[in-house]
């Protein structure tokens, strides 16, 4: 089907955007019940070209490094082909302190980072410190919307279009990125 990998967080009942924090009511899973659903998925695991990476919401949560490291270590145990880790804190220090730690495991496997909140460390700082995928999760639509928006706005104090045309992809080469388009 194409999908190469999925990521699985050990949060459990409604979602809820992970950077709310404690600000909205989130429950992580116990680390037995997430191993148990990260062994589970391994055994219906249909080919060997497909990865479950465990999405560790440890310091989302304000459980701590400690905590972090401990589920890391289970997840691993129990088949993960990769880690997640995440952060809502603007400075990358406990991300940092994460991957020191993580990079003495036994057994390590790749670590996934998502800078979303601490947006102004450079992908080498942390591909230094062990990071080996890096995921910019919503950089391209928080930039989208501001520029439909101004779109929109253009559309309406001017009552036509044109305004806008400067700012906009050009119809033929949108049309080029659909295939079957031309």
């Amino acid at each position: 089907m194409g999908v190469s990998a999925v990521i699985i967080e050990d949060k459990i009942g409604l979602k809820k955007n992970s950077l709310f924090g404690t600000e909205v009511e989130q429950t992580q899973d116990t680390i037995e019940n997430f191993s148990e659903k990260i062994r589970r998925g391994k055994l219906a695991q249909v080919t060997d070209d497909f990865m479950i990476i465990a999405r560790v919401e440890s310091l989302i949560l304000d459980k701590g490094l400690d905590d972090a490291l401990e589920r890391a270590k289970s997840y691993i145990k129990a088949g993960a082909d990769g880690i997640m880790i995440h952060s809502r804190d603007k400075s990358p220090d406990e991300i940092l302190e994460f991957c020191d730690n993580y990079n003495e495991f036994d057994i390590r496997k790749p670590l996934v980072v998502v800078p979303s909140s601490f947006s102004s460390i450079y992908e080498k700082e942390l591909a230094d410190r062990g990071v080996n995928i890096i995921i910019y999760a919503n950089q391209l639509l928080r930039s989208a919307y501001p520029a439909m928006l101004e779109t929109a706005k253009s559309i309406l104090q001017n009552q036509r279009s044109s305004n806008s045309d400067n700012r906009m992809m050009p119809i033929k080469e949108i049309l080029e990125l659909i295939p079957g388009g031309k």
